[in-house]
């Protein structure tokens, strides 16, 4: 079905490939998994035609249609059942397909009195399952899910995972949830060092093989370096010596015929720590009577008082489109309330990683120039250190945002945050794509 033959592909000194080969066969549903930035966005892209190799080729047959989740909101109907069924394939017979399309977004949790609204009056987690809900119902031969469990709840996740077990063609799934990618797929492919590796099952029974592997080729290069330094060591000693002059050279000749394994390289892992701005108070932020929404006459939110304390950790939970969002939007003057009032501490200093901050970066930027327009005050030296510590080293710094992954995207996220230090995190959804 899909084929990869020999594929390379690296963004300046990074390379994320490294002549790979892999073949898609019939009914496989893979977990794809690998270290943020290890290309994993990537290959997707690849295979979709956005972005070509720097060698080798992407084949599959000409009738053979792929079909993957956009991150990109854009809608063209006037109401959500509409653009749901703009992914319907064409029926020859004329038969209306749109209660596959009905049964799709249900079980995405949209309810049926929301299919004659607007697409735009969603929420911004149930428009990522309208983008979703029009991807399922096309029924493409190939399935490219990148995230797809960002922005669902738990019985919208148990619906697709139900949904995708019965999926008849291909998949290839990009997921941090191990659990619903290990359930719903046939084989795991990781992509480590540069390379591919595809085995039937999970990716810890996958994971587990990789580090085996890695033990031993060490263990196997730790010897070799032993033994080679105690041949050297012969040769030094006995170079100058007629009578071992036969095994000098038979050892010489056996060093050069031998191939040096060179060390595995260490990962580096994401390691740092938000700079915290002192706080004396009691109560950084108060809410009085907090009231807001979108439409006249429909609050979101209604008489809402609260406070938060020094050293308080608070949770927002509720069902999807209740509001959340809206309420750290408006905890971060990114919204103006309709009524009631939101006092703040004279010393309190936010900052906020919200779940479409990302959409904000410029793709044009640099993740270094992004990180200085954001914090013109810093100096060079400053912005790439909170690159490095974001895991952007070296060149990887001067990577166009329109290139990065959504993890790498939720990294630069936070690189913003780090270079200011704050008494008050405000997180929406931070573990999406990490």
């Amino acid at each position: 079905m899909l084929k990869i033959t020999n594929l390379s592909k690296s963004y300046g000194a990074q390379l994320l490939f490294d002549d790979v080969t892999f073949a898609l066969s019939p009914g496989e549903r893979i977990g794809l998994v690998g270290r943020n930035g290890s290309g994993k966005t990537t290959l997707i892209r690849l295979i979709l035609g956005m972005e070509e190799p720097d060698t080798g080729a992407v084949s599959m047959p000409t009738y053979y249609r792929v079909g993957h989740l956009s991150q990109h909101i854009h809608f063209t109907e006037k109401t959500v059942l509409r653009e749901a069924c703009l992914g319907l394939p064409k029926c020859e017979d004329g038969t209306d397909l749109a209660y596959k399309a009905k049964a799709i977004l249900m079980g995405l949790g949209i309810a049926e009195e929301q299919f004659d609204i607007p697409p735009q009056a969603l929420s911004g987690g149930y428009q990522i399952r309208l983008n979703l809900a029009k991807l399922l119902a096309s029924e493409p031969n190939l399935l490219l899910l990148d995230e797809p469990t960002n922005y669902l709840d738990i019985i919208s996740v148990r619906w697709l995972g139900k949904f995708l077990r019965a999926w008849k063609g291909e998949l290839i799934i990009i997921t941090h949830d191990r659990e619903f990618m290990d359930s719903v797929t046939t084989h795991t492919m990781a992509i480590h060092r540069g390379r591919l590796r595809k085995v039937s099952g999970s990716a810890g029974k996958l994971y587990a093989q990789i580090l085996q592997e890695e033990e031993i080729y060490e263990q196997t290069r730790a010897n070799d370096e032993k033994k080679r330094a105690e041949t050297e060591k012969f040769i030094a000693r006995f170079r100058a010596s007629a009578t071992k002059a036969s095994a000098v050279q038979s050892r010489i000749k056996a060093l050069d015929r031998k191939q040096r394994l060179e060390k595995l390289a260490d990962i580096r892992t994401l390691d740092f720590a938000f700079r915290a701005a002192r706080f004396t108070g009691r109560f950084m932020l108060e809410t009085e009577d907090l009231s807001f929404g979108f439409t006249p006459g429909e609050p979101l939110i209604d008489g809402l008082s609260f406070s938060v304390g020094k050293d308080d950790r608070i949770a927002v939970i509720g069902p999807n489109g209740r509001g959340k969002t809206t309420l750290l939007n408006l905890l971060a003057g990114d919204l103006t309330p309709t009524g009631g009032a939101i006092k703040r501490h004279p010393a309190l200093k936010t900052a906020y990683f919200g779940q479409t901050n990302i959409e904000r970066l410029s793709p044009g930027n640099t993740v270094e120039k992004e990180l200085m327009e954001a914090h013109p005050e810093y100096s060079r030296q400053e912005a790439r250190r909170a690159c490095g510590a974001m895991m952007f080293e070296g060149d990887a710094a001067l990577k166009k945002i329109s290139v990065l992954s959504g993890g790498e995207r939720s990294r630069v996220m936070l690189g913003k945050i780090l270079l200011s230090p704050a008494n008050l995190l405000l997180l929406d959804e931070p573990t999406n794509h990490l």
